[in-house]
């Protein structure tokens, strides 16, 4: 990615399920993906990439390692300002801090839950 994401935006949208060659596969099929694997610790995720764009669109990950506990939804990253000013946030208004920070590279993510139930993840770049 070549610019910093704005807050406020979707980065990113990954799907995580036990089988990601199957689903990698299926996505393929039904909508036409390419992909690209992504070396993780032994075993590869994939890069989505739609037909004709250079650009990955999401990811189809496995559910090991830190993401042994995802839901298998399609799970929306959404660009905040400061990670941890906007867990605070979501705590005090009824939300629910669902797991750890974690960092990827320099930057930052974790996955919460809105008061109506809906899960998503908070990506500090």
């Amino acid at each position: 990615m070549s610019e910093k994401p704005r807050p406020g935006t979707i980065g990113w949208v990954d799907l995580t399920v036990p089988d990601a060659v199957g689903l990698r596969d299926f996505y393929g099929a039904v909508v036409g993906w390419s992909n690209k694997p992504v070396d993780i610790q032994g075993y590869q995720d994939f890069c989505m990439i739609p037909p004709g764009a250079a650009a990955p669109a999401a990811g189809i990950c496995h559910a090991r390692g830190l993401n042994a506990d995802l839901p298998p939804v399609w799970l929306i990253y959404i660009t905040v300002e400061n990670l941890d000013a906007s867990l605070e946030q979501c705590k005090a208004r009824g939300g629910e801090v669902i797991s750890p920070v974690r960092s990827m590279g320099a930057s930052r993510y974790a996955m919460i839950k809105d008061p109506a139930g809906a899960v998503c993840a908070l990506f500090q770049p």
